[in-house]
């Protein structure tokens, strides 16, 4: 009788810890976002954003400048919110790729996904592949799909490590990215040539609503795989041999997260380009907060992730008065040091 009722009490105290840290992370995620939408070229006032976002979302009629209107609603919040789902989804992919590989410098970015997503995409839009049937978002992930295969293989055929591993996705992504450069050269004109570029280098400038219908489900059904496969990422730790002897199904599992984390990254890589260091980066330092457990890095990740994509927008749009930075420039003036201090910290297990 005391066991069970201390049970219950343990019961009751881990859910209001749970609670508690949800409920801060949410509302942490909705500041950052609001943040978003006041500040940038033009910074708005909080109460203009009040009322758009009353007139939207709860039919209201208060009076608000139809340019406000215009820059809140229909460029500032999509953009943002896309944001956050890329910030969200690639630094899950990071989670996912670094447990299943157990190389600390593993992301989309290095192994090549990113690279090949780009490869697809340009080809769909440049070349025509598939005459229309084809969108931008399928071909990104049959070229993400493709280039992870290409790397896997060809790290098993040099003797399978983690360090060929990287190797490998080295040259994965200068295979794609030149690939991707010669499609460019050989079919587009100058200023298609002249967006496309600046778009690998990550542009959310054109995301609109529609493109927050895709970011935001594949973020949110990333984040579900990644949480349901905690347990199994927790025993991938100490690799394969050790999770199937804990009773992991390797292989499908393996296949569930590799697929997951090619259709995030592929559906990001679509609509905003390829943007590098969040996935290697941001799960490196929530392990440094909360520990290497998944079930606390995972959903730590995807809020620290949508939070630092935010921020770098913000940054790419105020850095340059009148002007906008790709935000992979950003992105990748923050990632250079961490992957330095990483690869430092780690040059034993490396």
């Amino acid at each position: 009788m005391i066991m069970r009722a201390a049970s219950g009490s343990q019961g009751r105290s881990v859910f209001l810890r749970v609670l508690f840290w949800s409920l801060l992370g949410a509302a942490a995620l909705i500041l950052a976002i609001l943040i978003g939408v006041v500040v940038g070229e033009t910074p708005l006032p909080l109460e203009s954003v009040a009322t758009v976002f009353a007139n939207n979302l709860w039919g209201a009629t208060y009076p608000v400048d139809r340019i406000d209107q215009g820059i809140i609603w229909s460029y500032r919040l999509p953009r943002t919110l896309v944001a956050a789902a890329c910030g969200a989804g690639l630094a899950l992919s990071g989670v996912v790729l670094q447990s299943l590989v157990r190389n600390a410098l593993a992301d989309p970015y290095l192994l090549g996904v990113s690279a090949g997503a780009s490869t697809g995409a340009v080809a769909v839009t440049v070349l025509g592949i598939g005459g229309g049937a084809i969108g931008i978002s399928a071909g990104a992930f049959s070229g993400a799909a493709l280039a992870f295969l290409l790397v896997a293989a060809l790290a098993r055929a040099a003797g399978g490590g983690s360090v060929q591993l990287v190797l490998a996705g080295i040259a994965g992504s200068q295979l794609f990215n030149a690939l991707t450069s010669f499609f460019i050269a050989k079919s587009a004109n100058a200023e298609q040539a002249r967006g496309i570029m600046f778009w690998l280098l990550g542009n959310l400038s054109g995301v609109r609503w529609p493109d927050v219908t895709l970011a935001v489900p594949a973020a949110f059904f990333g984040f579900l795989v990644c949480l349901w496969f905690t347990r199994a990422m927790d025993a991938f730790t100490f690799g394969a041999s050790s999770a199937a002897s804990l009773g992991i199904a390797v292989r499908r599992v393996q296949i569930v997260l590799i697929g997951a984390t090619t259709l995030m990254t592929a559906t990001m890589v679509s609509l905003v380009g390829s943007i590098g260091f969040v996935g290697l980066v941001i799960p490196h330092a929530m392990r440094f907060v909360v520990g290497p457990r998944h079930g606390r890095l995972v959903p730590a990740s995807a809020l620290a992730g949508a939070v630092f994509l935010i921020a770098a927008d913000i940054a790419s749009r105020t850095l340059i008065p009148g002007q906008v930075v790709p935000i992979g420039v950003v992105t990748a003036l923050v990632g250079a040091p961490g992957f330095a201090l990483i690869l430092i910290s780690n040059r034993r297990r490396i």
